[in-house]
């Protein structure tokens, strides 16, 4: 029921608890939605805080693409400011997050994933431009 839910109503979703296997099927899902593996980002949170939590792009590494300068950064970057909130870092997360949304808002600068024809670095300088 949850899958469908993810397809029907995506917006009455924020947070959803499972277990890496069952997360990675319904981040692929969300992907989808969002029209490309490269826009959604992972976390994988060890509440307690006794072993390491782990923050990554849906996509995983796209070892197919690489060196192809074709790879959508915006999952890696959105990873790195869920990892910098986790870490106590809100105002430098809440940075990040406005700059990644002011670019793709923008639609200028985007990967093809997104109908662009932006290159990987192409994107990553101009959320990298919006922090200064």
């Amino acid at each position: 029921a949850l899958a469908a839910r993810f397809i029907t109503h995506p917006q009455t979703l924020d947070v959803v608890v499972g277990s890496n296997f069952f997360g990675d099927i319904l981040s692929d899902i969300g992907g989808a939605l969002m029209g490309s593996l490269g826009m959604p980002a992972s976390a994988n949170i060890n509440p307690e805080r006794r072993y390491p939590s782990m923050f990554e792009p849906v996509h995983g590494s796209a070892p197919d693409i690489m060196g192809k300068e074709i790879a959508n950064p915006i999952a890696t970057i959105w990873a790195g400011a869920m990892m910098l909130e986790f870490l106590g870092e809100e105002a430098a997360a809440r940075r990040v997050q406005e700059a990644v949304e002011a670019v793709t808002a923008d639609g200028h600068v985007l990967t093809p994933d997104l109908g662009g024809a932006a290159r990987t670095g192409d994107v990553t300088a101009a959320v990298c431009a919006r922090l200064y």
